[in-house]
């Protein structure tokens, strides 16, 4: 094992190492001035607890590092044009190779962006059709760019390349027409003034603006609706259309003049050309989105459609599983296909061409099944892929590249993986290495830091408690590591009871469900216990729980149904629904649902973890109670970065200010007057227990529960929000830095410290996003809380850990898309681990297999606390 805490001295000793990476003095975030020696042309996986350094390290001082230098390469104008890091805090590297990233993050809000953009695979199978595809007779040639619905010449004429047109009708624009126009009937005009001017346009050019809508004349509704006009009005403040009508005549100066806009006039134009994206949603909703009916959804303009390949045009052969399509290519790839045999005879060099261009297809359709992603179409838009789902997307086309001598830096390529996919992860992980490549992965799962040939675990805690590498070296002298959390689960030195499950209260039956690929499924749902649905990626896992569970619950509780995706555009996003399925009985058990989703807490770097949890306007409220607060009449406003009387002015409470070079890319900078506080002066000199409240927002939730160690309220919030593995996690800190994992787990902070009066529905997607397996026990020991007071607790999830740690199990499968879709085992977990038919099953029974035994009344939570 190398040394990484050694001397500064003896290290500039030292004759520089070949095939390393050398770090010296990292200080990122809350990382000790740590030096590293790692070896390149190897999988080095970076472990520790969440909130550790881990990603600090790889992701924040390495990669940071090697995109600065690669830019440094590259004109100050091109420059803008990356999305660029900071400046790593760190004395010096060297051996540091060009490096990739692959991050989780979520996908384009476009739906133009797709699977097979990614990939590029669309690229490749335009060719295809333009090169060698079946054109009708008198057809004439198309370029590959004919068959993207992203480029004029391919897209459609009538929905130009999205697949839908939009209108708004007047059901859309006037949802109450038992309501007069001056009760605002027309609920798609603008509010405030915009819209009295235009209602008292109406006035003047003699429209009753105090008639129901309904009693209107059809003519006056579909003018005022519908109109190309656009008259200048003279507008009278304050007249009825009599008293207008007299004052045209009299030739009476009006109040002022205005350009009348018909109701969709304004929404067609405001949505097609605003760039607030508030104003975009609003007038979204007075609009109607249904099939094109040109290209029926194909996107593509007819000519386009009119070419087939293998009995399929472009769209149809896009929106077949990638399995499907692998299949259907083979024979193309090996020359058996008999249509092309038939073209050898008659046009070999396109014969030639159809089978080069199936074989390249083929082989990078074989690393994306090989990653799992057979289930996926290359029409699947991008917004509506998991952040596992798309870095591994972009690992595929890596794998491809034949890339040599580059550093890929991965953040968890296992997040969202069943363990049968994570084998097949580590395979191209492999092929990346023995192309001569470097892989630095950020990793919590077992297995993948079980293949890893050199580990750097970074700890021992989380935040202040962290930033220090415990351990730098291969697999076999880790064991040695005695202060690390990782250690312990790697080597079978931690124990986990192999509990008695919990007897069901009832059962929640769901019959005939039908939804993507699954239909007209029959399953029941135990409940006042906590159950984990499971199977291979792309099962029907999330289509049963986090979509057709949900819709039915909520319905049936005359909740609104929540949104699976509020990514993009809403009304270009593909409308995917449940085509069936019913509650057959046990809705009546059910009182109250919580989806606790991993959608962001807020889209601004206002918005954070104390402001959403509450726990701010405690906070606050300690502030203003001060005796120098009450000295000044300072409120708890005066304590809020987003009211005025507390901000910075200079600001206006961001705590940065934006400097806009000609040709480089904008730098923000602390704020000079608050210098990044985001607090007047006068508000920062309140102190409570020395400490400013701007101080305060940089705590950790463990510093801060330290902090406040006489405030009752407050630290019960701290407690539960650290009892959920976030107690690393600043304050302060903004939602737009915050994983989907540790949002989703701060929603369920939030939950958790409500008053449970039992009979609650909480429906969890793969909440171990992110988490160490220390980090994971804490949270099964929450959610056994909740089905300790009186609620039922379902979760989808991969991890073998809640899965064993559940009371019944709910294995969907077999496979993946197509192949899947059915309850394949059902049961306590031990039931489920001895299934002959579940995928699931091997891997659960292995995990099992090194639980002891369940000792009497177990308290887990009274035990992690």
């Amino acid at each position: 094992m190398l040394e990484t805490n050694k001397p500064r001295s003896q290290e500039a000793a030292e004759e520089p190492l070949r095939g390393f990476v050398r770090v010296r003095g990292a200080r990122e975030h809350n990382l000790k001035s740590i030096d590293l020696i790692v070896p390149r042309d190897a999988l080095v996986v970076f472990t520790g607890v969440s909130g550790s350094g881990k990603s600090s390290l790889a992701f924040g001082t390495l990669y940071a590092e090697a995109q600065r230098r690669y830019l440094e390469s590259v004109s100050p104008y091109a420059r803008r044009l990356f999305h660029q890091m900071a400046v790593p805090e760190v004395d010096e590297i060297d051996g540091l190779p060009p490096a990739v990233a692959l991050q989780q993050q979520r996908g384009s809000p476009s739906t133009r962006s797709s699977v097979g953009s990614v990939t590029t695979l669309s690229n490749l199978l335009r060719m295809l059709y333009s090169r060698a595809g079946d054109y009708p007779r008198h057809q004439a040639h198309l370029d590959s760019e004919a068959f993207s619905p992203n480029t004029p010449v391919g897209a459609c004429p009538r929905c130009h390349g999205l697949g839908r047109v939009y209108e708004a009708t007047e059901r859309s624009m006037v949802p109450d027409d038992s309501k007069t126009i001056r009760e605002r009937a027309i609920a798609a005009w603008p509010p405030a003034w915009h819209g009295g001017n235009l209602r008292d346009m109406l006035t003047t050019l003699g429209y009753d603006v105090d008639r129901p809508w309904r009693e209107l004349p059809k003519a006056a509704r579909d003018w005022i609706l519908y109109t190309d006009e656009q008259p200048v009005v003279p507008v009278y403040i304050g007249y009825d259309r009599d008293e207008a009508r007299r004052a045209i005549s009299r030739k009476e100066e009006p109040s002022y003049r205005g350009n009348f806009s018909s109701a969709r006039r304004y929404v067609l134009n405001t949505f097609a050309t605003t760039e607030s994206a508030s104003i975009k949603k609003r007038v979204a909703r007075y609009m109607v989105s249904t099939e094109c009916p040109l290209c029926h959804g194909k996107r593509l303009h007819r000519e386009a459609l009119s070419i087939k390949f293998a009995g399929f045009d472009i769209a149809d052969i896009s929106r077949i599983p990638m399995a499907r399509l692998a299949d259907l290519l083979r024979p193309y790839a090996e020359a058996t296909a008999a249509p092309l045999t038939k073209l050898k005879a008659h046009h070999p060099e396109k014969a030639l061409v159809v089978q080069r261009i199936a074989a390249d297809l083929g082989d990078r359709l074989t690393v994306l099944l090989d990653l799992g992603l057979g289930y996926l179409s290359l029409e699947r838009s991008t917004p509506t892929l998991s952040p596992g789902e798309l870095q591994r997307l972009r690992l595929a086309t890596q794998v491809r590249s034949n890339l040599f001598g580059v550093v890929y830096v991965l953040d968890e390529p296992s997040s969202g993986l069943h363990p049968a996919d994570t084998e097949a992860l580590l395979t191209a992980l492999d092929r990346l290495k023995v192309s001569g490549n470097s892989l630095f992965v950020v990793e919590h799962e077992i297995d993948v830091i079980r293949h890893a040939d050199w580990i750097v675990d970074v700890g021992p805690g989380a935040g202040d408690h962290g930033g220090q590498v415990l351990y730098s070296g291969p697999l076999q002298g880790f064991e040695e590591a005695e202060h690390s959390q990782t250690r312990r689960y790697l080597f079978g030195n931690t124990t986990m009871s192999d509990r008695t499950p919990r007897p069901p209260k009832g059962w929640l039956r769901l019959r005939g469900v039908s939804r993507n690929n699954i239909h007209g499924l029959d399953v029941d749902f135990p409940l006042g216990a906590f159950t984990t649905v499971t199977g291979v990626s792309g099962s029907g896992k999330s289509s049963l729980v986090g979509q057709v569970l949900v819709e039915l619950i909520a319905k049936q509780l005359g909740h609104p149904i929540p949104r699976i995706d509020d990514e993009g555009d809403e009304l270009e996003r593909t409308a995917v629904t449940t085509r069936g399925g019913r509650i057959a009985s046990g809705a009546e058990d059910v009182k109250r649902l919580v989806v606790v989703d991993q959608k962001a807490i807020g889209r601004t770097p206002r918005s954070n973890l104390a402001t959403y949890t509450g726990l701010f306007d405690h906070v606050r409220r300690i502030f203003a109670a001060t005796k120098s607060a009450r000295a000044r009449r300072y409120d708890a406003g005066h304590f809020s970065f987003n009211v005025a009387k507390g901000r910075c002015g200079t600001c206006e409470g961001e705590g940065f200010v934006c400097v806009e070079l000609m040709f480089l890319p904008s730098v923000y900078a602390p704020c000079p007057s608050c210098h990044g506080a985001r607090f007047t002066a006068r508000t920062l000199d309140i102190k409570y227990r020395d400490k400013s409240i701007a101080a305060v927002l940089e705590m950790t939730v463990d510093a801060a529960f330290a902090f406040f160690a006489e405030e009752t309220q407050v630290r019960r919030s701290l407690d539960v929000l650290r009892q959920v593995g976030l107690g690393y996690l600043r304050l302060g800190q903004p939602a737009t830095e915050l994983s989907g994992g540790e949002a989703q787990r701060i929603k369920l902070a939030s939950e958790l410290q409500r008053t449970q009066h039992g009979d609650t529905l909480y429906v969890l997607d793969e909440p171990t996003t992110g988490l160490h397996p220390a980090d994971v026990e804490r949270l099964i020991a929450q959610l056994d809380g909740l089905v300790e007071s009186g609620n039922t607790v379902i979760v989808v999830e991969h991890d073998m850990r809640v899965a064993a740690g559940s009371d019944w199990v709910i294995d969907i499968g077999p496979g993946a898309g197509d192949e899947g879709g059915h309850v394949v085992a059902f049961g306590t977990p031990a039931e489920v681990s001895g299934s002959s038919i579940s995928c699931t099953a091997p891997y659960l029974s292995q995990f099992r297999a090194g639980l002891t035994a369940d000792a009497p009344d177990p308290d887990r939570l009274a035990a992690l606390r």
